[in-house]
C-alpha cells in the first residue's frame, strides 16, 4: 500500500494571483513622467534661438534652466523608486543610494570647475596679463614671431 500525503510539498509552488494594480500603476507613472517630460522639452524649447520666447541670460531664463534641472533630478529619483524598486526599501538604505549619487554628481562639479579655474589661470600666468581675447590665440609672450 502507498502512502500519500495531502499536504503539499514545501518544493511545489504555486503562481500567485495578480489583479490588475500593477498595470494601473504603470499607466499613472506613465502619465506623470509624460507629463514632465514635455513641460521640460516646451521649457526647453522657449528658449532655443528659432523660438526666441525666453533669453536665456535673463531671470525668467535662468529660472527655466533651474527648473529644468530639478525636473530632471525629480523623474530621475521617480524613476529609481518606482521602477528600480528602491521606493520600497528601508529608509536608510535609499539615503545611502540617493546620498552616494548626490556626493558623486557633486564631485565631478567640483572637477569641472577646478579645471576651468586652472584653465583660466594658465590663460592669464596667474592673473599677471589679461587673457588672450578669442580661444585660439596665442598670447605674445610665448608667440616667437611676435615684434617686441
Amino acid at each position: 500500500m502507498s502512502s500519500h500525503s495531502t499536504v503539499p510539498s514545501p518544493e511545489i509552488t504555486l503562481a500567485p494571483k495578480h489583479d490588475n494594480s500593477g498595470v494601473k500603476r504603470i499607466w499613472q507613472v506613465f502619465t506623470l513622467l509624460s507629463i514632465v517630460t514635455i513641460v521640460e522639452l516646451v521649457m526647453g524649447y522657449a528658449m532655443t534661438k528659432q523660438a526666441g520666447w525666453v533669453d536665456k541670460s535673463s531671470a525668467l531664463g535662468m529660472f527655466f534652466v533651474g527648473a529644468i534641472c530639478i525636473l530632471s533630478v525629480a523623474k530621475a529619483y521617480y524613476i529609481v523608486g518606482v521602477f528600480m524598486h528602491l521606493g520600497g526599501e528601508l529608509k536608510n538604505f535609499r539615503l545611502t543610494i540617493v546620498t552616494t549619487l548626490a556626493l558623486f554628481i557633486w564631485f565631478i562639479a567640483a572637477f569641472l570647475m577646478d579645471g576651468n579655474s586652472w584653465k583660466n589661470l594658465k590663460n592669464t600666468n596667474a592673473g599677471s596679463r589679461e587673457a588672450p581675447k578669442t580661444e585660439n590665440a596665442i598670447p605674445a609672450v610665448l608667440d616667437k614671431n611676435a615684434k617686441p
